[in-house]
């Protein structure tokens, strides 16, 4: 099978790469990323001698280039390729709307024209689009759990953006009988993510002994989940979910923003001291907590790292790989960081 991965040079997508590189000798990759700030070819440093994998730089936008690719002979998408910062997301909705939405209808609408998807089992096609948690809006503390039939009410542009894509990828489904799953996963974290995501934002000025800015008063709850626990139920759904159908991905760890610091800088050893209470960002979501009960029933999915095993494992990848992160913590990210923050 040739698959079809967008935005793989990014965080998640690189994982699932890495992932399915080893897991799926079979498989050939071409690994479509425009590389913005957010991606890196760093992150594939290895895989990219595979004779199975192919990079080619491109944005999802220019429908000329996705369906150059397209005439390969591609077999299933996975779609990766967003705009997915929520801080970003406010200071510039269009790009998001752009990428996001514009972006994913492009890919949609390749797949129709070419008509040749062949992945998963028995024949089945597949355009995975893979979305986030946040789509579903906030909960109160003691609100059950978000399953795939709850409304979507998404608080900022970039999750409306997210909600935007789902939304015509199933209608694409409806419509033209494109076979079309999504998933839509928690908070991811691993390696090889950008730091300016809260847990590699956090180890990586723990390192630095700088201050560690924390959203208002640290209590927003996240559920986390380890990007290799991820990769594992992408693959499943890649092979075996149904068209049609959205399986929610979800760590079973929730935690609250303090916790999560706290947990690194016992860790590392640090003083609790370097938090630092900045000004909570509009917006901004109390609490998400993700239900995977669908997607353990029907594909036997379930996430083998708690929480604490896998902050120990990120927390270990980020002190010994600073090369990859101090690179990266310099430049336009450094200037964006001082417009958030209000230091470098």
């Amino acid at each position: 099978m040739k698959l079809l991965v967008t935005g793989g040079a990014g965080f998640i997508g690189s994982n699932f790469i890495r992932y399915m590189l080893a897991k799926h000798p079979e498989v050939e990759i071409y690994n479509f990323d425009k590389l913005t700030y957010a991606g890196n070819l760093e992150n594939l440093k290895g895989v990219d001698q595979n004779p199975n994998y192919h990079f080619v730089k491109g944005d999802i936008v220019d429908s000329e280039a996705v369906e150059e690719i397209f005439e390969a002979g591609i077999g299933a998408v996975v779609n990766f390729a967003a705009e997915s910062h929520v801080d970003r997301s406010i200071r510039d909705p269009g790009i998001f709307l752009q990428t996001n939405v514009q972006g994913t209808r492009v890919l949609l609408d390749a797949s129709l024209k070419y008509g040749g998807l062949t992945g998963g089992a028995e024949g089945k096609a597949f355009f995975l689009q893979v979305s986030t948690d946040e789509v579903y809006g906030s909960l109160g503390p003691d609100d059950p759990a978000f399953k795939e039939t709850n409304l979507l009410m998404p608080s900022s542009p970039y999750s409306a953006s997210k909600a935007g894509a789902d939304l015509l990828a199933l209608a694409y489904f409806t419509t033209f009988r494109l076979p079309v799953v999504i998933t839509r996963c928690s908070n991811n974290y691993g390696p090889y993510q950008l730091p300016e995501k809260l847990i590699p934002l956090m180890i990586t000025n723990a390192l630095e002994d700088k201050p560690l800015p924390v959203y208002g008063d640290g209590r927003n709850v996240r559920d986390w989940l380890h990007v290799e626990d991820h990769c594992r139920a992408l693959e499943l759904v890649l092979f075996e979910g149904r068209p049609g159908e959205i399986y929610n991905i979800g760590g079973h760890g929730e935690k609250t923003n303090l916790e999560v610091v706290e947990l690194i800088l016992e860790h590392l050893g640090k003083p609790k001291e370097l938090i630092k209470y900045v000004t909570d960002r509009p917006g901004h979501d109390r609490r998400y907590a993700i239900d995977p009960g669908k997607i353990t029933a029907e594909l036997s999915w379930s996430p083998r790292y708690t929480f604490e095993d896998g902050i120990r494992q990120a927390i270990d990848w980020y002190t010994n790989n600073r090369n990859w992160w101090e690179r990266i913590k310099s430049g336009e990210y450094t200037e964006y960081y001082r417009e958030i923050y209000g230091e470098g």
